[in-house]
């Protein structure tokens, strides 16, 4: 049979011309035939008994499949191939445990708004519910943390539930879609006809907002002496970053974003004021704590940015656009809720910008921008190189040597926070984190999904020595498939971000914390057959990065960096973003 074809369940219908007018479908075809329409490249996964059936049938197309170690690992590369790509990403494992092992990533996917779909086999529809082997009640588990899932009992249903989770995956605002599909309903058979489109009664997104509030915001922007834009995630999902750029040229303000909306502005730009919140930057905190108006765009409000709700942005006048509806007024009041698409509500924003006559902004904002250059040199981010490595330098260094041209995925701690910090994003989808849930062992995955996506590119995880042994055991896919990925180890023998935490909150009692029994990552690349390079000093950073970095193969560098360097600036946690421990 050649390559790409689907074996159908039984011979074709003719009639009397000998011309074929349907084809009946096992529904491991129809999985395949649902993948191939919806244009799925690349998929990433684990066999076992309870989807051997689907795994049959994939061979014969044309999609790939990448075999992980662990299935923690193939929903986070799926979920970094949406985020390096812009579509859905797709995993496939068995039931039971397999399907238990995608929770965590299927929840980091669901904070962070990221569209995969994740099928889960399952046992036989018949022994569901009888504590059948490998059985779990896979959709009972994730809907707290998907956007939708479904359990297929008939195979009638099949093709048109896997139209329904693409569909439900990638529109409004995203989220994981988890199908849970039995063996039976995977070897069952029926006429398979192809959805033209889909549409759900009970699901309609708004994209369009309503005009009437638009004209509001474009008065409030004439007002201003003190505004600012401020981008998350949701900027980037909704290709929205060069409207949004667009407006805060227009309109003379300064911009941050939330470390999910790294990227959705040029950070070389003069206007750039670094990311905010919890770790963010002396400026970008105190400009959002006394601008007198802020447009956000695509965000949440979450802790980490707000700091003590109570007295955020209390001199501001607020203006909220996001396609979800739920997140408008959730944890901040706001002047001007508009619910819409990022991208087609900026547009429209600009459009009225461009015909009103505004004035000289620029002029009007000068003591504004003239007060954020003050806070820039009062308190810039900053580090002191002794004679051990600084991991901010390493960051640096990296960023240098690239050009700011590398994917970075990070895990999740320290290392996340100076990557956010001192490696700079002049475009969207190059800035793959786990923000949400802050997942430990999502960078190694994420990089394997991102050079997935874009084998020429270079992908670089920046890592915790800590959080890089949750999912090491990805090194065997990377070298399995010739991922040439690069993993950047911040190596303090220390859980970093507790440590700190320790060191700052609890009088330095670092308890359990110490991490000094690791292994020797240069030994364990090499025994994963990847490339093994160690700085130890200052001087060794730039020559092992740079051999690093040329390799065409994956490489592990393991940095061995000052114990106990702390991120700064940090804000407690439930204290106002004003409220800055700096360094």
């Amino acid at each position: 049979m050649p390559r790409g074809c689907c074996r159908p369940a039984k011979a074709r219908y003719l009639n009397k011309r000998k011309e074929v007018i349907a084809i009946k479908l096992t529904g491991a075809n129809i999985i395949i035939k649902v993948l191939e329409e919806e244009g799925v490249k690349t998929i990433f996964g684990y066999p076992g008994g309870a989807v051997l059936d689907v795994y049959d049938e994939l061979l014969k197309t044309d999609i790939q499949h990448i075999l992980v170690r662990h299935e923690q690992g193939a929903v986070h590369a799926a979920d970094a191939y949406a985020r390096a790509t812009g579509g859905v990403g797709v995993c496939l494992v068995t039931s039971g445990p397999g399907a238990t092992n995608t929770v965590t990533g299927i929840a980091s996917a669901y904070m962070d708004s990221i569209p995969i779909v994740v099928l889960t086999g399952q046992v036989n529809v018949d022994l569901i519910g009888n504590d059948a082997f490998q059985e779990v009640d896979i959709v009972g588990i994730t809907r707290p943390c998907t956007k939708h899932n479904y359990l297929v009992k008939n195979v009638d249903d099949l093709g048109r539930i896997l139209k329904e989770a693409f569909y439900i995956a990638r529109s409004g605002r995203p989220g994981p879609v988890l199908v849970d599909l039995p063996k039976d309903v995977q070897q069952g058979s029926t006429i398979y006809t192809p959805m033209k489109e889909v549409s759900l009664k009970s699901y309609s997104p708004t994209y369009t907002p309503n005009v009437k509030q638009l004209p509001k915001v474009v008065k409030l922007i004439k007002e201003a002496k003190r505004p600012l834009v401020f981008a998350g995630g949701g900027v980037i999902i909704s290709e929205a970053s060069k409207a949004f750029t667009r407006l805060a040229k227009k309109i003379h303000a300064p911009v941050t974003t939330t470390l999910m909306g790294l990227g959705a502005y040029p950070g070389t730009d003069p206007q750039w004021l670094g990311m905010l919140g919890m770790h963010g930057t002396y400026r970008a905190n105190m400009a959002i704590s006394k601008a007198d108006l802020i447009i956000a765009i695509g965000v949440r409000f979450d802790d980490r940015v707000t700091g003590k709700t109570s007295v955020f942005a209390k001199n501001a006048k607020i203006v909220h656009i996001d396609i979800d509806p739920t997140s408008i007024r959730k944890n901040i009041p706001v002047t001007i809720p508009i619910v819409g698409d990022c991208k087609i509500t900026l547009e429209k924003l600009n459009g009225l910008l461009k015909k009103e006559a505004l004035g000289n902004l620029k002029q009007k904002r000068r003591a504004w921008l003239g007060k954020i250059e003050e806070w820039r040199a009062t308190n810039p981010l900053g580090y002191v190189q002794k004679d051990t490595i600084k991991p901010q330098y390493v960051v640096e260094q990296l960023y240098a040597l690239t050009k700011g041209e590398a994917i970075i995925t990070t895990e999740v701690g320290q290392n996340q926070m100076w990557a956010a910090q001192y490696y700079h994003f002049d475009r969207p989808h190059r800035f793959i984190t786990s923000g949400g849930l802050g997942v430990m062992g999502f960078g190694l995955p994420a990089a394997i999904g991102a050079q997935a996506a874009y084998p020429d590119k270079l992908v670089v995880d920046i890592a915790g020595d800590g959080s890089i042994q949750m999912n090491i055991q990805e090194m065997a896919t990377a070298m399995q498939y010739g991922l040439p990925v690069k993993v950047v180890i911040l190596n303090n023998r220390y859980l970093g971000m507790v440590r700190q935490l320790q060191e700052f909150f609890f009088d330095s009692c670092y308890a359990c914390a110490d991490m000094d029994c690791a292994p020797d990552f240069v030994k364990l690349a090499e025994a994963y057959g990847a490339v093994g390079l160690r700085a130890e000093k200052p001087e060794e950073v730039v020559p092992v990065l740079k051999e690093g970095l040329s390799t065409p193969r994956p490489v592990i560098m393991d940095f061995i960096v000052e114990r106990e360097e702390s991120v700064y600036p940090m804000v407690p946690a439930g204290a106002p973003i004003t409220d800055m421990l700096l360094l």
